[in-house]
């Protein structure tokens, strides 16, 4: 316990919290902090560490969010156990958190893709529909040669927005598809999904090409329930 006394060293980050957390983290890794010690007091971890009370108790819970250590009643804080069971809880968390995310995110896509595929029928200039159908071309001859068609993919749904005529609106989609990224790249890759999202895309540009706006929103709306659908059983 000694030796991890004199290995604290003070914190001159920014975030200070994150600097306490992180030298702590690293004399856990290192073993000279093991499972069941327990830590110095606050008032004492506060003053090695030269940082106020409030930093310390973040970067405390920091560390207990990820189960590193444990707040005991009437023993302190102490450093658990890293066996693979005692590292189940937070990791199931974690991804729990991530699950709960990606719904939520694919929530806010139905709430506004559907509406605005209506007004892209309505409000959709000839070039517009012109771009959008050149997209497409380029979308179906990538899902021919059995790539995923990204940028394609992302470039479609933009553009739709673009159609609808509502520059905030387009902003807003263009955040939610760079946080979807990742999640569409592994959507992409499962089997029978590239083409359903083109035969998807291909409804909703008939429909907007027709300027039939219940239509496109219908087309949309079952195009991100069945995206949606493949998501949540790759993240199961």
């Amino acid at each position: 316990m000694a030796n991890a006394k004199a290995a604290f060293q003070a914190v001159r980050k920014v975030k200070v919290y994150e600097g306490v957390a992180r030298q702590i983290e690293r004399l856990i890794s290192e073993g000279s902090l093991k499972p069941g010690d327990k830590l110095p007091s606050e008032r004492e971890l506060a003053e090695m560490f030269r940082v106020s009370r409030s930093s310390l108790r973040d970067g405390i819970r920091k560390l207990e969010l990820l189960g590193l250590v444990e707040a005991r009643h009437g023993e302190g804080t102490i450093v658990r156990d890293l066996s693979a069971d005692s590292l189940v809880s937070p990791i199931a968390s974690m991804l729990v958190r991530k699950r709960q995310l990606v719904a939520e995110l694919l929530d806010v896509r139905k709430m506004l893709e559907p509406p605005l595929a209506g007004r892209a029928a309505t409000n959709a200039s000839a070039d517009d529909i012109v771009h959008l159908a050149d997209i497409l071309r380029r979308q179906g001859e990538k899902v021919r040669r059995g790539e995923l068609a990204i940028e394609e993919d992302s470039e479609f749904h933009y553009n739709i927005a673009r159609a609808a005529r509502n520059s905030v609106i387009m902003k807003v989609l263009d955040v939610l598809m760079g946080l979807l990224r990742k999640t569409r790249e592994r959507s992409l890759q499962v089997g029978g999904r590239l083409q359903r999202s083109f035969a998807g895309h291909r409804r909703i540009l008939r429909a907007i090409e027709r300027r039939d706006a219940a239509a496109a929103e219908a087309a949309m709306r079952r195009h991100l329930e069945q995206i949606e659908e493949i998501i949540r059983k790759k993240m199961a």
